[in-house]
């Protein structure tokens, strides 16, 4: 699994894929925090904290993580080289693994230079330090596991379909409904007393419960579940794959 895992990874980073969704990532949301006077702008705002950041991002991850995901195994039936994959001697579930987790970490590596951020504010705030060091800490939990959830939906999607257009555009559309359509629904204020447990069910309503700097168990369990259901829902389309033959 450690094989396919490194060679997934190094597909993304020996080739342009990996460093232009880091870029995108960066020059995205680097313009919205320093740049344009917008409410997210940190110097307009004048206050010593980057929430702009993780309001912006998960928008940009909607589209950047499918792109990145859309060949995870598309590519694979494409090109015929998923039947050679699938009699090696792993399991269904490592092959998954490998992909899913290469995915991930990619997400964690556009993450990390965004830290620079915290530390540009944390130097010049006044008083120097004067960031919600909790709150922001909190926010970038809740960032990665928002991208790590985009990334089991973007791999399963991906296992449905060779054509890596219609993977795209199917995991843009689930990961947006997974983060603002529960929320829709909620405003729309039609099930009465169940419209909390209908908010519940969408991801922004626990990204946001982590951002405040509080690590709930269950918005952790929440992740956990959406990221196990989508991996299993994978190994489901793997299998059925062999049942056809």
């Amino acid at each position: 699994m450690f094989t396919l895992f490194k060679k997934e990874l190094n597909s993304f980073l020996n080739s342009l894929i990996g460093y232009i969704v880091i870029t995108v990532f960066l020059l995205t949301t680097g313009l919205f925090l320093w740049v344009f006077p917008l409410d997210f702008n940190v110097l307009d705002t004048g206050y010593a904290n980057i929430n702009g950041l993780f309001m912006i991002a998960p928008f940009v991850f909607l589209f950047l993580i499918p792109a990145i995901t859309m060949r995870s195994f598309s590519d694979e039936r494409k090109s015929g080289t998923i039947e050679i994959l699938l009699t090696q001697p792993l399991s269904d579930m490592a092959i998954i693994l490998a992909k899913y987790l290469a995915g991930v970490v990619l997400v964690l590596f556009s993450l990390i230079p965004t830290l620079l951020y915290v530390l540009t504010v944390y130097l010049y705030g006044l008083p120097k330090g004067n960031i919600d060091m909790g709150g922001t800490w909190g926010s970038f939990i809740g960032l990665f596991f928002l991208g790590a959830t985009f990334v089991s939906v973007g791999v399963f999607i991906s296992s449905l379909t060779d054509n890596q257009i219609i993977s795209f555009i199917i995991s843009v559309f689930i990961c947006m409904f997974s983060y603002l359509g529960f929320e829709f629904i909620y405003s729309l204020d039609l099930f009465g007393p169940i419209d909390l447990f209908i908010r519940s069910l969408g991801i922004n309503s626990h990204y946001t419960s982590i951002s405040r700097g509080v690590i709930d168990t269950r918005d952790i369990m929440y992740f956990l579940s959406f990221i196990s259901i989508f991996l299993l829902l994978t190994k489901l389309s793997l299998e059925s794959r062999k049942w056809e033959k």
